[in-house]
């Protein structure tokens, strides 16, 4: 199945088509290539830009974030530090209040032993002098039964009591030595 040789073959076309095609083709090849790839260029340019830009933003900001944790860092561990030092001058401070409420509490037992002892020597005092007085009386009243005279005289009876309490103290006096 030939063709005939007067008929134009419809797998080829004419050459005029195909002259006119690759003008056509031609003209838009270089309508694109003078307007349509430098806009795709700078588009490309443009986002590599951008994206590169992100990068350095990134990469800028992560060098920040890190800076930002190596400063929390050192002031959490400062702090930290700082704590412990508060904490430990806390300790300090509580011994020494501590040894000073006892100190202070010492003072004060020493102070009410001491005040305990002086209200007792003067009781004691206050007794020796009532039985004084009472052994005086007890004693004029048996030298006057055994005398057989009265020795109520005042003068006389506190010169012989002064004299024998004092000769009872000397005598005791060795004994409790």
């Amino acid at each position: 199945m030939l063709a005939a040789e007067g008929e134009p073959n419809p797998v080829l076309p004419h050459t005029s088509e195909i002259i006119l095609g690759l003008v056509a083709f031609l003209l838009l090849l270089f309508v694109l290539w003078k307007f349509a790839v430098p806009r795709f260029e700078a588009a490309y340019k443009e986002r590599s830009e951008k994206i590169e830009g992100g990068i350095k933003k990134a990469e800028i900001a992560q060098a920040e974030a890190e800076k930002a944790l190596q400063t929390y860092t050192a002031q959490l561990a400062e702090a930290r530090a700082e704590s412990a030092r508060i904490r430990d001058d806390a300790r300090l401070e509580a011994e020494q209040i501590k040894e000073e409420l006892r100190v202070q509490a010492q003072e004060e037992a020493a102070r009410i032993v001491a005040q305990g002892q002086a209200q007792l020597e003067a009781q004691r005092a206050q007794i020796v002098a009532e039985l004084r007085a009472d052994l005086g009386r007890t004693a004029v009243e048996l030298a006057s039964r055994i005398v057989g005279e009265s020795l109520e005289d005042q003068a006389r009876r506190s010169g012989t009591v002064d004299r024998f309490l004092d000769e009872l103290d000397a005598v005791s006096a060795p004994a409790n030595n």
